[in-house]
């Protein structure tokens, strides 16, 4: 069923289990967390991002209508969010595709215009009924808020919330984007000051790249939603590679479709079991 993000991030806070949202690309994508959800009672986030908007043309509608389709008919719990977007216009069309949620990331700007242009965003999301997620970013030329080395002070994370009124945070603690090895080590301890200064549910970028145990204790120290994209498309990219190299001769894609779904279905369902809630009897 289609469900509110808004909904299933308060219960992950209040619960102090996490929540996993996972970006997706194509529809086997969306089928696999769809499935794996299913499969394990477990509740989930489909996150469409900018850069997959752009890989359709533009166009948020046939993928934000794919995973619609796909949340009505499946009995786990499911909501859409709109990822790292910094078109305005895409912002805008967030409660049009049916997303709850958007995260708006203007963390390229320096400080100053990034919050004045997440506080007008936020402002047009409350007044659309839509949550929103945001990241700091940029704070005294330390550059791109998840490059390697770079961390957020907990004192800069509080005001920025309190300045723009955003309803989660982003915060950078040790993990970078794309990452294909699982090998991110987290400021555990950074995690639990910024949990204690900011008053809103934190969000863990690049997870992909973060063991398994290290994202239980991530959570377990205050982290509520984690991001994870890359993880799914190592394992496509290995189920695709495998079947073509057994059958070198195969021209029909749902022959090598098929098992990258069922391969991100295993890892998606991995990832559920190891971080989120069972749902309730």
């Amino acid at each position: 069923m289609l469900c509110r993000t808004a909904d299933l991030i308060a219960e992950a806070h209040a619960s102090g289990f996490g929540i996993a949202a996972f970006n997706v690309i194509t529809l086997e994508h969306v089928q696999a967390v769809a499935d794996a959800a299913q499969r394990t009672g477990r509740p989930a986030i489909v996150q469409i991002s900018q850069n997959a908007v752009r890989h359709y043309g533009g166009d948020v509608m046939p993928l934000a209508a794919a995973t619609t389709a796909a949340a009505t008919s499946s009995g786990a719990r499911l909501a859409m969010h709109l990822d790292h977007v910094e078109d305005v216009e895409l912002l805008h069309r967030t409660a049009e595709c049916g997303a709850s949620s958007v995260m708006y990331d203007a963390s390229r700007l320096p400080d100053e215009k990034n919050t004045a242009a997440t506080r007008a965003a936020a402002r047009w999301a409350h007044d659309h009924g839509l949550f929103i997620e945001a990241e700091l970013g940029e704070i005294g030329g330390k550059g791109s808020a998840h490059l390697p080395g770079v961390r957020t002070d907990p004192k800069d994370a509080a005001r920025f919330v309190a300045e723009t009124g955003v309803d989660a945070l982003a915060v950078a603690v040790g993990s970078s984007h794309a990452m294909v090895t699982r090998a991110a080590a987290l400021d555990l301890d950074l995690i639990s000051r910024l949990r204690d200064e900011v008053p809103v549910p934190l969000v863990l970028h690049g997870s992909s790249g973060v063991p398994h145990p290290t994202l239980r204790s991530a959570v377990e120290h205050g982290m509520t939603k984690i991001n994870i994209g890359t993880l799914l498309n190592v394992a496509f990219t290995r189920a695709v590679r495998r079947a073509l190299a057994e059958a070198p001769e195969l021209v029909d894609p749902r022959r090598y479709l098929t098992p990258a779904r069922s391969a991100m279905t295993d890892t998606i369902a991995d990832c559920l079991t190891a971080l989120t809630a069972p749902a309730s009897p």
